[in-house]
């Protein structure tokens, strides 16, 4: 146990240096991280200054997930442990946080010899992530020589294990042998700890156990962790780990070549690709099907109503990723089962492979995160079976909300997303406003399934009488600035204020995006969740820069998201949105990836689908931006690009231009909003 708390004290401690190192290195505009032509991002400053350092990322595929603990320490050697994660080795008890976890700590490179001796003095020279971690170095040898190793680590993309490939190349004017002992280490678990009794773990290096390299040759070394079930009719996988890198590869490439940014800003450019990785890869193949997964050593084979269905699901329908989008669709699915009618609330969490609930923080507003993130996944996607699906999950999710209306003509619930972390009261901002958004979204919607006129008609009435109760319950004067208060009697200013622009009503922006940027609730990390606090999570920073591009006020959210960009992909702790701080020691979980991805569809394209082949566009562009472009949009039925750029008379010139060649072309005011028909 005391090993325990000084482990999770470690972590802490990590956290908070990357907290001070990131606002320091923000305030400098030194960045420890360099952008590199091959999509990649690389650290290779390695002098006293920047040594020690250390970070963390996570890394998924479908069956197993990796958080590489790694660093260079104060003499320029690499340290490194790996976390690995198995979300279908099911741990008892089988609730949410029941996936197998183990974590690694073997140096490989300390079993091998060169000419007899160990190799040590090791110099790391460079450190790059594009979706593998590759760290190269160079050892200095007992005869004078050097021999460089490279090492490249990541995670299988359908299997359940992790790899590391070692490449040694002899950097010496004559031959060297090297040589490596057989390791092989095989972990039984405790039967009685798990759901299908003992799982299998082995550690395995394979390559020639003594090669000659003359000068300049290689020699390659394969090293995996992987797990098991036997109970499950599983066996140890014999592994192609060549296919498993251009597997790797392939799906990386995807994420670079499908949705790509292109803007005069190469850094957002690069950090919407790399989280797009994030956003896709965290999709676990359970027995329930496809779920997509926050990760974090905490949240796997599960769903939640906000990760998934408010935050990310609405993204994958602009990207044609089989895998994620089956996810989405799936994860629906299963809260569709907890319909019922006496309109008791669907589970917050959907979690063990689909086979048991989490209901701890009662209801968060659970069903107007869903009837959101559906209605608008669905119109994006395209798909009229899916639609046809989950039609009545939309329609109940916006009944259920409808009857939790008080008296003042605004939704109660429980909580938040936030989860009693902070008070919310008996009727959040947020809720209302994701069941304002479900209802104008399931207007556009019902219209393309071909539902009763009267009852879009009432959703119409509904979405603008909510609208004038938002204003009339939340709207207030919070230190003198006319903006909201997150729920009756809260005095304090929230980050949770953005979420109206995000929906659309902005009759506040202009005081409610000063309280936002004043120095009561922006820090250098971001927003702060509430004044006085010194707590933050990236996903109320990501709405907030989403919703602040939204109502036109591109030039601050452009600076912020500059700057947020810069320290999330650049900084201390890279290469992905995180989740939060102290909570959760700032962990890269995946949907906060698909929220910066938000940021630039919905926000600075402004996009809002309107029906399965038209959306609205209102888009801001930035007034030192000479154009912006959207690449390869997989939605609305269609592939097509969308291309924004100023013409001479001031106006915004509008291309969609489509895969078969066909384009539509629109000048349009700044701040006015298209729509168009594919």
């Amino acid at each position: 146990m005391r090993r325990f708390y000084s482990i999770f004290a470690a972590f802490i401690a990590m956290g908070a240096l990357l907290v001070n190192n990131t606002a320091s290195r923000g305030a400098d505009d030194a960045m420890r991280w360099s952008l590199q032509s091959d999509g990649s991002i690389q650290w290779s400053d390695f002098s006293e200054k920047s040594i020690p350092h250390a970070d963390h990322i996570e890394a998924s595929g479908e069956q197993v997930s990796t958080v590489l603990r790694y660093g260079v320490d104060e003499t320029g050697a690499f340290t490194l442990s790996r976390s690995v994660v198995w979300p279908m080795l099911r741990t008892i008890p089988n609730n949410t946080h029941a996936s197998l976890m183990r974590r690694f700590d073997v140096n490989l490179l300390s079993y091998f010899t060169v000419d007899g001796a160990p190799l040590s003095g090791e110099k790391v020279e460079r450190v790059s992530l594009n979706g593998f971690l590759t760290v190269q170095s160079r050892y200095s040898l007992a005869n004078g020589g050097a021999l460089q190793a490279e090492r490249k680590l990541f995670p299988s993309t359908k299997g359940p294990f992790i790899i590391e490939r070692l490449t040694l190349t002899n950097a010496s004017e004559s031959a060297i042998t090297v040589e490596t002992p057989l390791y092989r280490n095989v972990t039984q678990t405790d039967a009685a700890q798990g759901v299908n009794g003992s799982y299998s773990l082995v550690e395995e290096l394979f390559g020639e156990k003594s090669a000659v390299l003359q000068k300049g040759e290689s020699a390659r070394y394969d090293f995996v962790v992987q797990g098991y079930s036997e109970g499950k009719g599983e066996n140890e996988q014999a592994i192609d780990f060549d296919a498993e890198e251009a597997a790797r590869a392939a799906f990386v490439e995807t994420m670079w070549d499908e949705l790509v940014l292109d803007t005069p800003e190469e850094t957002i450019d690069r950090a919407f690709a790399f989280a797009k990785i994030r956003a896709c890869e965290s999709v676990y193949r359970t027995a329930g099907g496809l779920m997509h997964g926050p990760g974090g050593e905490s949240y796997y084979a599960a769903i939640w109503a906000n990760d998934q269905a408010e935050y990310a699901n609405p993204f994958f329908a602009f990207m044609e990723y089989p895998t994620a989008r089956e996810s989405a669709y799936n994860s629906y699915r299963h809260f569709a089962r907890f319909m019922n009618d006496e309109y008791r609330r669907i589970p917050s969490s959907i979690i063990a492979e689909g086979i048991d609930v989490w209901q701890g923080a009662g209801d968060r507003g659970d069903q107007a995160m869903i009837a959101y993130g559906a209605s608008r996944y669905l119109l994006a996607r395209a798909d009229l079976q899916e639609a046809q699906d989950l039609w009545p999950l939309v329609e109940w999710c916006l009944e259920y909300c409808k009857r939790r209306l008080n008296a003042e003509g605004v939704v109660e619930s429980d909580s938040d997303e936030l989860e009693g972390r902070f008070p919310a009261g008996d009727a959040n901002l947020c809720t209302s406003c994701l069941y304002y958004d479900a209802l104008t979204s399931a207007r556009y919607l019902g219209k393309e399934l071909g539902v009763s006129a009267a009852q879009l008609e009432e959703y119409e009435r509904e979405a603008a009488t909510l609208r004038e109760n938002i204003e009339r319950y939340f709207g207030a004067t919070v230190h003198g600035y006319k903006t909201y208060q997150y729920y009756k009697g809260c005095d304090l200013l929230r980050s949770w204020i953005c979420v109206p622009f995000v929906v659309g009503i902005d009759e506040r922006a202009d005081e409610t995006i000063k309280a936002l940027f004043s120095d009561i609730l922006w820090t250098e990390n971001g927003l702060l969740t509430q004044e006085g606090s010194s707590t933050f999570w990236d996903r109320s920073t990501l709405y907030a820069l989403r919703g602040v591009f939204a109502v036109g006020a591109q030039e601050i959210a452009l600076d912020k998201l500059r700057y947020y960009s810069r320290v999330r992909l650049l900084g201390e702790h890279v290469p992905y949105p995180i989740e939060a701080w102290p909570e959760g020691i700032q962990r890269h979980l995946s949907a906060e990836s698909a929220l910066y991805c938000r940021v630039i569809t919905e926000g600075l394209f402004g996009i809002r689908p309107t029906g399965f082949h038209k959306f609205e566009t209102t888009p801001r562009l930035p007034k030192e931006w000479p154009s912006m472009e959207l690449k390869n949009v997989r939605a609305f039925g269609k592939t097509f690009d969308l291309l924004v750029s100023r013409a001479d008379d001031g106006q915004l010139r509008v291309e969609a231009r489509l895969a078969n060649g066909d384009a539509k072309e629109y000048a349009i005011q700044e701040g006015e909003t298209l729509e168009i028909e594919l």
